[in-house]
């Protein structure tokens, strides 16, 4: 099978039938997708085929051969990190980081489609998938950030709403 994976083309071995996680993770070493329920009700495992997003513990390997796939390790390197991920590093929105990739990837697909920062569309479009640390409301916060096109310096984070971290004086 050929896949292309973060714009980078690969031929596979394996059965068309093998779920796409698998290969990710065991044949190309590309483990943002994370593997959770196995059943695609967690999203830990989401990826973008052709700009939707898809459970890849569910996706068989050969259906995607030809289309474009996309984990978080494509949005972008730590160095020229998307706006998405910059709002989730802002407002500190992953905890233990299990559902991050697929939240980011989500939430990127959200945004494309023209999505707005409305609480309860962005709950709908994150719908599905779960963060074990509750982190709902940070998360919610960095996706409507990055809908509007907020810019943000990453020297600086959301001090004080989300942390524990004052701007200075004694504690």
């Amino acid at each position: 099978m050929n896949l292309t994976v973060n714009g980078v083309a690969h031929e596979v071995d394996g059965s068309a039938l093998t779920p796409l996680l698998d290969v990710l993770r065991n044949e190309l070493g590309v483990t943002g997708p994370k593997a959770g329920c196995h059943q695609g009700g967690c999203g830990a495992c989401t990826v973008l085929v052709d700009g939707e997003p898809r459970r890849s513990c569910l996706l068989p390997a050969g259906y995607v051969e030809g289309l474009q796939i996309t984990t978080v390790e494509g949005m972008g390197p730590p160095e020229d990190l998307s706006p998405v991920q910059q709002a989730f590093v802002h407002y500190y929105a992953a905890q233990c980081g299990f559902c991050t990739s697929g939240m980011l990837l989500a939430a990127q697909a959200y945004i494309d489609r023209g999505g707005s920062d409305d609480t309860e569309a962005i709950q709908e479009a994150l719908g599905g998938h779960v963060c074990r640390c509750t982190g709902y409301s940070k998360i919610i916060d960095a996706v409507a950030a990055a809908a509007r096109g907020d810019s943000f310096d990453l020297t600086e984070t959301a001090v004080g709403k989300y942390t524990t971290m004052t701007t200075g004086g004694a504690v």
